[in-house]
């Protein structure tokens, strides 16, 4: 089942202990992110209310005793949107309340037991696919109804080799260039 628009909204805020991400895609081609990557990538200040209604979003999750969080897949060099995402997103979204961790198999002879693809976990009981385009456009969301065993071990998986945000961009430095 394809979830667009308000049935999507309504899906994801219905979740009521844990929500997490598993982002794999180098880049995002959003739209509305459009401008600010520009910006970004010109080297202009971050606006003052960037991803602000996030940010309510996660803070309303987190009052009420939800949690949130995702784990982040990189490959070094870091994408210009992982730059822009690095220095513009995660450190607001963090802050708001949002867990996001960093898995990078650059270096990884792999073997990690891991998906490919993006997706929600709700509840440890529903997942959402994220599907994209290789350029990173988001073509659909949809409920997954198969078994979510590997799921929860891909999580697992990217939990136990993640290290949190902050211990990640103090390895690696500097990331407007």
């Amino acid at each position: 089942m394809l979830l667009d628009g308000d049935e999507w909204r309504r899906t994801f805020d219905a979740y009521e202990r844990d929500a997490w991400r598993f982002e794999a895609q180098p880049t995002y081609t959003m739209p509305r992110e459009a401008e600010n990557v520009a910006r970004f990538l010109r080297g202009e200040p971050k606006p003052a209310d960037h991803n602000g209604r996030w940010h309510e979003r996660v803070r309303g999750y987190v009052a009420a005793g939800r949690t949130i969080g995702r784990v982040r897949v990189v490959r070094q060099p870091l994408t210009d949107y992982q730059r822009y995402q690095f220095t513009w997103g995660i450190p607001g979204n963090i802050a708001a309340g949002e867990d996001i961790r960093i898995l990078d198999v650059t270096h990884e002879d792999h073997g990690l037991p891991l998906s490919e693809t993006d997706w929600w976990m709700f509840d440890e009981a529903r997942i959402v696919h994220l599907n994209f385009r290789p350029d990173g456009t988001q073509t659909s969301r949809e409920k997954f109804t198969g078994d979510i065993a590997p799921y929860l071990e891909w999580k697992h998986t990217a939990l136990a080799h993640s290290v949190p945000f902050s211990e990640y961009v103090k390895e690696i430095g500097d990331l407007r260039t």
